[in-house]
């Protein structure tokens, strides 16, 4: 079942986060310090209450199977840019042992139809090079690429 997360469900998210630090240290141990999460449970319960940076959780019988944080972004009036407004996925996890069971494509189905219900164009994300199962998984969704990050380490 794919819900909005609630208060309850933050030690399972904190869970989430510390295997989505794990990837990127693995992947990036020059960028990410390992093992962390990038929110407190504190922060966490702050985020659950906002409206613009909705929270979906995959809940299996109380097990916190994966999850996805969204920013809801607008741009408008800008010179050179249309006026949009995007469904931004900042962090999509499903939990190690709940991996190629569906979760994940419910996860963002659920996200999709959320912002497809708010009116907005599309829905972005980005993806680290260094986690190549997850840029052929949102491929797999229909998802193309929209622009490139590129660095030259010094």
């Amino acid at each position: 079942m794919i819900r909005r997360a609630e208060k309850e469900d933050i030690p399972g998210i904190l869970e989430l986060l510390l295997q989505v630090d794990m990837v990127h240290h693995r992947g990036r141990p020059d960028l990410f310090k390992g093992p962390a999460t990038k929110y407190s449970a504190e922060e966490l319960e702050s985020i659950l209450q906002e409206d613009n940076s909705p929270v979906f959780v995959c809940d299996q019988d109380g097990k916190i199977a994966g999850h996805a944080f969204c920013q809801l972004e607008e741009t408008a009036g800008n010179a050179v840019l249309r006026d949009v407004k995007t469904l931004y996925i900042d962090d999509i996890c499903v939990h190690e042992t709940c991996r190629r069971q569906g979760v994940g494509r419910a996860l963002y189905e659920h996200v999709t139809a959320y912002a497809k219900a708010l009116g907005c164009y599309h829905v972005t994300l980005n993806v680290w090079a260094c986690n190549p199962g997850a840029l052929e998984f949102y491929e797999s969704l229909g998802m193309k690429p929209m622009k490139t990050g590129m660095e030259q380490i010094l």
